[in-house]
């Protein structure tokens, strides 16, 4: 932009800063330039996936090509490192040949590769021996702009099988195909939330307002939890009705839903009255907060447990859309996530 074009010396040919024509030019041309370092940057990415993707071929086909399999057997990403290494210096780790071939098995057309995304994000993506969770966190990557640090963390709380165990069959294949899909306000709940970047311990007794403090300390990741759309709007909120003061723990808006969304913190189990509680915040910011553009606001009380039988009957009858959900503060097992996504897809395919 022309306002951030900083010029304080007047130049060989007493062009002034403030003169609005030399200025542009200035925008112009640092713009131009911008631009071309970031289509080099792309197009040097697109040609070293090209060439990983390409050098797996190589390994695969003379894999399968006469008797080089028996010949070689397990020595021959080894050879070959030791080889490429020597020709090309770093690069070509057997880790790294073993990855460029497993990048031309998961994708055998170059052409379903995308290079929106690095090599270091391939990497990540094929330690993923599901091919729908590969999919599905491929596609989150290219929607959402993941860093490959991001990526890691996603897939390191399963975040794929936590979306997909509260679908169907059909409800997995969409997530792999199309990514996360954010149309209802049913679709921001996660049950549970990993909040493992909090640090604080499993075992450490703390109090609710120590992860609140936590929550937003690391406001980046929480909101990378939260999912799509999320904008931070204020921690402690204060409600106002008639002589008394309610506070409401963390307030955000999601430009998805065009709402605002309501987070009550519970360190230990959710009660039945922690849900009129909310469903009272939820009233006050339809009447009072909400813009006659808003959708209605969505609460969620989040508590380490809950006991699915009370909520379901604390949550009848109210109008509002009110959540209960749980969190923890440690990554999930994901085997056993996986065995319960396994078990849910088997199941749907015996009952069709």
């Amino acid at each position: 932009m022309i306002e951030n074009i900083d010029i304080t010396k007047e130049t060989s040919g007493q062009l002034l800063a403030n003169d609005p024509e030399y200025v542009r030019l200035v925008s112009h041309i640092s713009d131009l330039w911008d631009g071309a370092k970031n289509k080099a940057v792309y197009a040097v990415n697109a040609e070293l996936i090209d060439a990983n993707w390409q050098t797996g071929q190589y390994i695969v086909e003379f894999e399968q090509g006469g008797n080089a399999k028996a010949k070689y057997g397990d020595k021959l990403l080894v050879n070959l490192s030791k080889d490429l290494t020597r020709l090309k210096g770093r690069g070509f780790s057997r880790s790294n040949l073993n990855y460029m071939r497993k990048l031309y098995l998961a994708f055998p057309i170059c052409e379903t590769l995308s290079h929106k995304l690095t090599w270091s994000h391939y990497f990540e993506l094929l330690k993923c021996d599901d091919p729908l969770e590969m999919k599905f966190y491929m596609k989150e990557c290219i929607k959402e702009g993941w860093k490959v640090r991001e990526l890691k963390r996603q897939i390191n709380s399963s975040l794929f099988q936590r979306l997909a165990l509260s679908t169907d069959k059909e409800g997995v294949l969409a997530l792999a195909n199309e990514g996360h899909q954010v149309m209802s306000p049913a679709d921001i709940i996660r049950d549970p939330y990993v909040l493992e970047f909090t640090g604080i311990p499993q075992q450490k007794r703390y109090k609710e307002s120590d992860l609140e403090k936590a929550l937003k300390t690391n406001m980046e990741q929480f909101l990378l939890e939260l999912g799509r759309g999320f904008a931070f709007m204020g921690r402690q909120y204060v409600i106002p009705i008639g002589s008394r003061h309610f506070k409401v723990d963390l307030v955000f808006y999601n430009a998805i839903l065009k709402c605002h969304v309501l987070i009550d913190l519970k360190r230990g189990e959710i009660k039945h009255g922690d849900i009129g509680q909310m469903n009272l915040y939820l009233n006050y910011f339809k009447n009072e907060i909400c813009q006659p553009d808003d959708n209605p606001p969505i609460g969620i009380v989040l508590g380490a447990k809950k006991d699915e039988l009370l909520m379901e009957y604390a949550l009848q009858g109210i109008d509002n859309q009110l959540f209960a959900a749980r969190y923890q503060l440690y990554l999930p097992n994901r085997e056993e996530l996986q065995t319960q996504l396994d078990l849910l897809l088997d199941n749907s395919k015996e009952n069709r």
